[in-house]
């Protein structure tokens, strides 16, 4: 038996949504809540896909690697160019300070205890990531100090910064550890003015 009745029309698939800017920013949130849940070395890209709601590939196309991602979620080398913008005689008391703010806030999660902490477990992310973070610093850097060995100067000013994280944020001893943050701060400050300027 026929019939002559049209079969009903299939429902309209809805066109998907592309929209990077919200994939991107779904996935920075993603990343800094599982950085700051499992740390930089027990973190993978397929969870912060999977709580971005996005496939591992998109977090890739995003960000080319884990480092690069881990230093575009979390505080630290993703806010650079906000430091280094303004007088450049006052660069080292910004730097210092946003540094010291930063680690007294949140030490766990900062760049710099991380690269530490990694360099421990596993020595090729450690050298990974300490190659992204530097790439970020020396194309900020370029744009304010003058000189021809402004990468030395910025390779000296990340030693400073490593020291001090594992000095007074790792393993908390001595007489750095001790020191009020404002103290921290003014005598970071000097020596980065040093290593800046001078």
């Amino acid at each position: 038996m026929t019939s002559d009745a049209t079969p009903p029309a299939a429902p309209a698939r809805r066109p998907r949504r592309r929209d990077p800017d919200a994939h991107r920013a779904a996935i920075l949130e993603a990343a800094r809540e599982t950085f700051a849940e499992h740390g930089y070395a027990r973190a993978t890209i397929r969870e912060i896909a999977r709580r971005a709601g996005v496939t591992h590939g998109l977090v890739m196309r995003h960000f080319t690697s884990k480092e690069q991602l881990f230093v575009s979620a979390v505080p630290g080398t993703r806010d650079i160019d906000e430091v280094v913008a303004g007088d450049v005689r006052q660069l080292p008391d910004r730097v210092a300070r946003a540094f010291v703010e930063r680690l007294e806030a949140n030490a766990a999660d900062d760049p710099f205890v991380a690269l530490v902490r990694s360099a421990a477990s596993n020595e090729r992310a450690a050298t990974a990531l300490y190659a992204e973070m530097q790439r970020r610093s020396l194309r900020a850097y370029r744009e304010v100090l003058d000189g021809d060995d402004v990468d030395v100067r910025v390779d000296l000013m990340a030693a400073q910064l490593v020291g001090v994280a594992f000095n007074r944020y790792i393993v908390r001893t001595g007489p750095l550890a001790s020191m009020t943050a404002e103290e921290v701060t003014t005598r970071l400050a000097r020596v980065l003015r040093s290593i800046m300027f001078e």
